[in-house]
């Protein structure tokens, strides 16, 4: 049984019990399953050698999807960086080429971890392995940082929504993205408070984005949102661990996601019937490939 309702509540217990966010996420799923809290975090490794090995084959892969549509640019991201000095810094550069990895990976028919979804699939295993290894952290703080984005989820699916269809692409972009700033705030040692606000920058920042597939399907502009999703999530954290706050609580920045959703066009919803979806190019190519 859920013990927190709100992120308000969370912070409330954390504070009370001097107890992680990721503690009481455990404790939730231990008594939802009747499993054990070793078997529970068992089973999050599991989730997390899968996020690690969706990466590498992400990484690997050269050829295009089957629909042509995507495949190759993770690859082409990181031999970019043989080349010049990346921009961003590298723990940017191999955190966007990542996410993107695994939307491809994703986008040919691999395995993933749907986190939240399979469309946004790239932003949290980017950032998680990438932070850990870049803060030089242990398997139980990427096991604990999980945990804690696990939170945000949980919470984001309680007052809100994680489905595209109903929400949007703020709903599974966004909400990975408010997950990984979470999870990335987590890694640098934050308490409750600030992974909240980091959550809360990383969700409001994506709020009204559409989910218009070219197509219909999960690739363009999804793939490359991930990438950015994934960078978003790191300035977010950044963020909140200089002090910075959300004005507006999670809470509420979730409850502003919910009204953006309803009001938002179904023809922006995953129905591919707007937005990039119905640009000339995109209609070419959905001509294109309904043609076989």
């Amino acid at each position: 049984m859920l013990r927190f309702d709100s992120a308000a509540d969370l912070t409330a217990l954390c504070e009370k019990e001097s107890k992680t966010i990721a503690d009481l996420v455990i404790e939730v799923e231990s008594a939802d399953t009747d499993e054990s809290r070793e078997a529970i975090l068992d089973l999050m490794r599991s989730r997390l050698q899968i996020m690690a090995e969706s990466i590498a084959k992400g990484r690997a892969l050269r050829k295009r999807s089957h629909s042509g549509l995507s495949g190759g640019d993770a690859a082409k991201l990181a031999a970019a960086s043989g080349t010049r000095a990346p921009l961003l810094g590298e723990l940017a550069h191999k955190t966007m080429g990542d996410a993107l990895a695994v939307a491809e990976l994703n986008a040919s028919l691999g395995k993933i971890v749907a986190a939240p979804t399979a469309g946004s699939s790239g932003v949290l295993p980017a950032v998680m392995l990438n932070l850990t290894e870049h803060l030089q952290q242990s398997e139980d703080d990427l096991v604990r940082a999980a945990f804690t984005a696990s939170g945000i989820g949980i919470l984001i699916a309680k007052h809100a929504t994680l489905s595209g269809a109903e929400g949007g692409c703020q709903a599974e972009c966004g909400a990975a993205s408010a997950m990984a700033a979470a999870a990335a705030a987590d890694l640098m040692g934050a308490d409750a408070k600030t992974i909240l606000n980091a959550a809360a920058l990383a969700l409001k920042n994506s709020l009204g984005l559409t989910c218009d597939p070219v197509a219909g399907l999960v690739e363009v502009p999804c793939a490359k949102r991930n990438a950015f999703h994934a960078v978003h999530a790191l300035v977010a954290a950044e963020m909140a661990m200089a002090g910075i706050e959300s004005v507006i609580p999670f809470d509420e920045v979730v409850s502003a996601m919910r009204e953006t959703g309803r009001l938002m066009s179904d023809r922006l919803r995953e129905s591919a019937l707007a937005g990039l979806a119905r640009t000339p190019t995109a209609v070419a190519i959905a001509e294109e490939l309904a043609r076989g």
